[in-house]
Parts: C-alpha cells; structure tokens; sequence
C-alpha cells in the first residue's frame, strides 16, 4: 500500500471542516445599488443549523430570530415549501432567500407566486455540489460499462465481459456546473462529448453544443447519456418510452439530476425486453421507489437511492455558498446561484 498523499489529505482536511471554497465563487456580476436587498441580520430556520450559523458569520454577517429587521433568510428543511410561505407572507420585505440544494423544484409553487417581484433574491445551492455529484455521475456509467450490477448479482464464476469507457461518445443534457465537472472528469478517457442545453452557446471542454430541440437527432448515436439538466416542466419525462426508444441498443443511461426527467416504468420495460446496456440511477419518480417496483429487479440496472451527494458530502459546500451570498447581502460581491422563479431554476 502506498502512503497518503499529504495534498490530498489536507484537501480532505479542508473539506470536512467546512472551508472548501465555492466552485462559483468570483462568478457573477454585482448587482446595481438600487437592486440590492437592505442590508441586515439574517435568520436560519428551522432549527439554526450550527454550520450555517457559523457560515453567515463568517461572511460578515449576524444571525438574529426571524423578526420585523430581518434581511435574508437561510431556509435549511429539504422541501416544506408551505413553511417557507408561511414565513415569506408575515415578512413580505424580505430581501433574501438561500434554498439549501441545487435542485428547487420542491418549492416550485413558492417560486412562481413570486416571480415578478424585484424581492426576495432567490439563491440555491446550484453549481456548489457539482464535484460530488459529477463523480457520482462517472461511476454509475463506469459501473454499468463494466457490468457491475449484473457481477455483484451472481453466485457462480462466469465468463469475462465488460467494455471500457475510452473513446466513448457521450451525451450530457445540461450546461450547469455538474455538467461542466462531468466534462472535466472524463478529460483523461478521451471521450467525444456533446451537450444538449436550451439555448446555444458554447462550454468549455464539449466538443460539440446543440440546443434541445435536436436531441431526437444525436440521441441514437450516443454511448453513454448522462441527465444534469433541472427539473421543470419542460424536462418533466425528457426520457419517455419514445426517447428511451431512440436510444441505442447498447447503450448506457445515467440519471443524477432529478427522478421526474425518466419515466421509471418506461425505463424498466427497457431493460426487461433487453434495450440498453445498462442505467445508473441516482433518482426515481416516485422516489421513494416503492418496494415491487419493476425497477427493482430489472436486469442491468444499478439504484443508488439519491447517494450522488451526502449530507456528510453537501454541508460544507452549502456553508460556502451560504458564506459567499452573506457577503453579497452586505454589498460585497455578487449573490452565486441565483434563481429566477419564472423558469424555475
């Protein structure tokens, strides 16, 4: 065995402790004084997370109950959007909102009933779980290319089988930041990668942009399609039957965005007629996947029960991105992650 490497290890260090810096951080552009929330205390609710406590005081900022005074709001429960309501109707000059994770379609409804107001400035986490994630993204499609889920399943020795991921063509949907590490950790395997994104324009790394309504058109060529993309109504069972159909036969399907892009019961007679050589999926619709779902004993499947990132794994990344908008709250700096509550993302 080798010995620890001593960058990686204080890398670890750093990262447990809750100081690893925001993968966005420097991005964005301040906004204009007149366009800014009113500077002042900031509440954590519910509960007051320790971290994120300490978080918002690293940032400049005070953590106060929520009160008459409050500026901004760090909203740390998963979902509970009826709370949230609750609390923006008794303080409807709010100037902030942190959303503790990347995807808020959760609170959907919450959004669109205040989309057109100039306040509250909307933040998530999009973009600061991009590493956890896009590395989870690589070994579910390693995984299936290996033929991992059909190995761990067998109780005898059998024949050698599996294919490589070098040189693969790669279908990524999405342009966000988890996208952007995807294309970073396939650097090394010399992958062709395209992106499909709703607008066009170029990222750095792809070798090829096309906006979505060409992915019926370079869906059938791809060999591993990995789904990054948000959570809307548009991309609500972006992978339907016909879609799924339009893959080839031997390829790969990874999900790590969110459940509602597949449709589950699609994809599972997939795989049973024997279409595809395998899907990693790190999310479900419904999710829970109840217990009897035919995915689960569908053949050539991997289901990591939404693991892509950890509580272990996210809470010093949410402390960073909370760090960061505390500091653009208190006019330093731009506010990362910002949400607009028409798209829903």
């Amino acid at each position: 065995m080798t010995a620890p490497d001593a960058a990686g290890d204080g890398a670890r260090a750093r990262r447990g402790s809750g100081e690893l810096r925001d993968p966005l951080r420097g991005t964005g552009a301040p906004l204009p004084s007149g366009d800014r929330p009113v500077p002042g205390p900031v509440a954590v609710l519910p509960g007051g997370a320790a971290h994120l406590v300490a978080a918002v005081e690293a940032g400049g900022g005070t953590v106060a109950p929520l009160g008459p005074d409050t500026a901004g709001i760090i909203w740390a429960h998963p979902s509970d959007p009826a709370g949230l309501e609750a609390v923006l109707a008794e303080h409807p000059d709010l100037g902030w909102v942190q959303l503790p994770w990347a995807g808020v379609d959760a609170f959907a409804g919450v959004l669109a009933a205040h989309a057109g107001r100039r306040f509250p400035i909307w933040t998530s986490a999009k973009g600061a779980y991009s590493e956890p994630v896009a590395e989870h993204a690589v070994t579910l499609a390693l995984a299936c290319l290996r033929e991992l889920p059909e190995k761990a399943r067998r109780t005898s020795w059998s024949a050698r089988s599996g294919e490589s991921i070098f040189g693969r063509r790669v279908l990524i949907i999405g342009a966000g930041g988890i996208a952007q590490e995807i294309i970073r950790l396939l650097q090394p395997f010399d992958t062709s990668i395209t992106i499909v994104r709703r607008s066009p324009g170029e990222v750095p790394g792809a070798d090829r942009v096309v906006t979505v309504d060409r992915l019926d058109e370079v869906l059938p060529e791809a060999e591993i399609v990995i789904l990054a993309a948000a959570a809307t109504g548009e991309t609500k069972h972006l992978f339907d039957a016909h879609r799924i159909g339009l893959m080839a036969p031997d390829a790969v399907l990874v999900n790590i965005a969110r459940g509602s892009l597949v449709d589950t019961t699609a994809l599972a007679e997939a795989l049973h007629r024997g279409h595809l050589a395998g899907a990693g999926i790190d999310v479900t619709d419904p999710e829970p996947l109840p217990d009897g779902h035919p995915l689960w004993t569908a053949p050539r499947v991997v289901i990591t029960c939404h693991s892509a990132d950890t509580d272990e794994m996210v809470a010093p990344l949410l402390a960073s991105r909370v760090e960061s908008n505390v500091r653009a709250l208190l006019g330093d700096g731009a506010f990362i992650g910002v949400v607009d509550p028409r798209a829903g993302y």
